[in-house]
């Protein structure tokens, strides 16, 4: 085994085209550290519906050059085989480390396999690289990211002509040309040969970014923004001047771009403390409104000031305040989210007539959905263009929740008082997560496989009145790994996340409020059925 092992390494160590990887690698073959080498060898970095995504290092478990170039070879031969020869392939990439050269490589490569490729002109938000693709008619999209994951990852998220994500079997069929590849030695890899954009696609996104504003509509509020040392900084304070917005006052420490994201320990604005400096900032200026991007600016996250403290907005609670303006606006089409985004949604597309669908989770699929007008997800994405990007995106997010305070601030309103009308409207609809973050994974399956063997009959004292094993699929759904509980008055989803080593269950309570004299002990009831469902769960799960 050590020596088959040690084989495996050398032979990779061969081929890297990285002088850093090789010398990390040279020196753990040195070493002989075999836990190391089995880590980085036992196995290759599957590519499924999310691309990529990984730690950076040396060998195939890792995100490294000679990954990168084996998926845009697989990438390359899937697009020859789609008969797809004469098109161009949009590259856009983040600034986390190695981005730009896994951008350069992605070039290299389809250049060497005669397709044309074009990279944007810097590290850019992820749905700039979403738009480019419509834009230019792109037969495919690469844009290399982890969003929101530690400093340590990086990865390579596929996108086809529509301008969404690749779905299966696309995924499995691109998975089967990149483990074709033999050797590296086999992939050309000219100097030059493809094309560096300029700032004409930038320009035509922000042209568009005007559109999700409604022509005359209040632009007073004032946000206080970060940009989560990513790459949002310059295009939202861009989008924001173009739209006539007060000058966002920026969170200093993390405006610019540093991959090793200093401030944070995860740089993403759900996890607990990515927002604090955000928030001190907020108690010096006194904003309407703090807009925080993830790295990659394809999420956006809002928090309010809420008595004398700030809060963050769920992304459920966003989604409704979002879905709610625009049906204010008099907009049409069909409003989405996944199965695991808060049942809200379904309540406001039904009260104003407008057609509503479920998806897995992913904008992968809600961007699929036949009409789309408006869709969201709770981990704070929200697609408010769909005809310009097919995807979640943070810039335009941000410009239509900052325009919708403006509306409110007019009538000496907050989007607190607006939620307030949506539960007095459509009941309480209170959302909670229970996230396990695993070092070893089969604690996820093990979490999986007891909850189907020995499924929970009630949560909270609520009788589940129906059990749904997702891996099955629905009459609206495809298979997935996930299970569904519906309760009286609740609803409980726990799946295996698809990007990092987590067991998420999400949880939903709706409450029925009469007036809004109810709204105090509609929370409170709310609050005790979410923390009852969320004990309840960890016990049947046993984590």
């Amino acid at each position: 085994m050590h020596d088959d092992l040690i084989a495996k390494a050398d032979a990779w160590l061969a081929e890297d085209p990285d002088p850093e990887t090789r010398d990390e690698l040279a020196k753990l073959i040195e070493a002989g550290d075999v836990a190391e080498l089995s880590a980085r060898f036992g196995g290759t970095l599957q590519f499924g519906t999310a691309g990529l995504r990984g730690e950076l290092g040396a060998g195939p478990m890792r995100m490294n050059r000679g990954v990168v170039i084996r998926a845009a070879a697989g990438l390359a031969a899937y697009l020859k085989k789609s008969g797809q020869t004469d098109g161009v392939v949009v590259i856009g990439y983040d600034a986390r480390h190695k981005s730009a050269d896994f951008a350069r490589d992605t070039a290299a490569v389809m250049t060497g396999a005669g397709l044309r490729a074009a990279v944007l002109p810097r590290p850019l938000p992820t749905p700039v690289l979403a738009f480019a693709i419509r834009h230019l008619g792109a037969v495919a999209g690469v844009e290399v990211t982890a969003s929101h994951n530690p400093p340590r990852d990086n990865g390579y998220k596929v996108y086809l002509g529509d301008g969404s994500q690749i779905v299966p079997p696309a995924d499995a069929e691109i998975a089967a040309e990149i483990d074709a590849i033999v050797s590296l030695n086999d992939v050309p890899r000219p100097e030059a040969g493809w094309e560096t954009l300029d700032d004409a696609v930038l320009d035509a996104y922000l042209a568009r970014t005007d559109a999700v504003l409604s022509p005359g509509s209040p632009r007073t509020a004032r946000t206080v923004y970060t940009a989560m040392h990513g790459v949002g900084r310059d295009v939202l304070m861009a989008a924001f001047a173009r739209a006539g917005f007060p000058e966002p006052v920026l969170v200093a420490e993390q405006a610019d771009p540093d991959p090793d994201f200093p401030t944070v320990a995860f740089p993403n604005p759900e996890e607990p403390g990515a927002m604090d400096l955000a928030f001190a900032q907020a108690r010096t200026t006194d904003p309407d409104l703090v807009i925080a991007n993830d790295p990659d600016a394809d999420r956006c996250a809002a928090a309010v000031k809420d008595g004398a403290g700030w809060r963050m907005l769920r992304g459920d609670e966003v989604g409704a305040l979002l879905a709610a303006h625009l049906v204010g606006r008099g907009a049409t089409g069909t409003f989405a989210e996944s199965i695991v985004s808060s049942s809200l949604l379904g309540r406001i597309a039904e009260r104003a007539g407008l057609p509503y669908e479920e998806t897995l989770t992913g904008f992968k699929w809600i961007a699929r959905v036949e009409g789309l007008r408006y869709g969201y997800e709770e981990a704070l994405g929200y697609c408010v263009d769909p005809e310009g990007v097919r995807d979640k995106d943070g810039i335009t997010a941000a410009l239509l929740i900052t325009e919708l305070a403006s509306v409110l601030k007019e009538q000496g309103r907050t989007l607190l008082d607006l939620l307030d009308d949506l539960a007095v409207e459509h009941g309480l609809h209170a959302t909670d997560q229970l996230s396990v973050r695993v070092q070893d994974l089969s604690v996820i399956s093990e979490a999986m496989r007891r909850l189907r063997e020995q499924p929970p009959t009630e949560l909270a004292g609520l009788p589940i009145t129906r059990a749904e094993d997702l891996t099955r699929g629905t009459d609206r759904l495809p298979p997935t790994d996930g299970l569904r509980y519906t309760l009286e008055g609740a609803r409980v989803i726990v799946r295996p996340s698809g990007t990092e080593p987590k067991l998420k269950c999400y949880l939903e309570v709706v409450v029925p409020v009469a007036a809004h004299a109810d709204l105090p002990a509609a929370h409170t009831r709310a609050a005790e059925l979410l923390a009852a469902i969320k004990r309840d769960l960890s016990a049947a799960a046993g984590i």
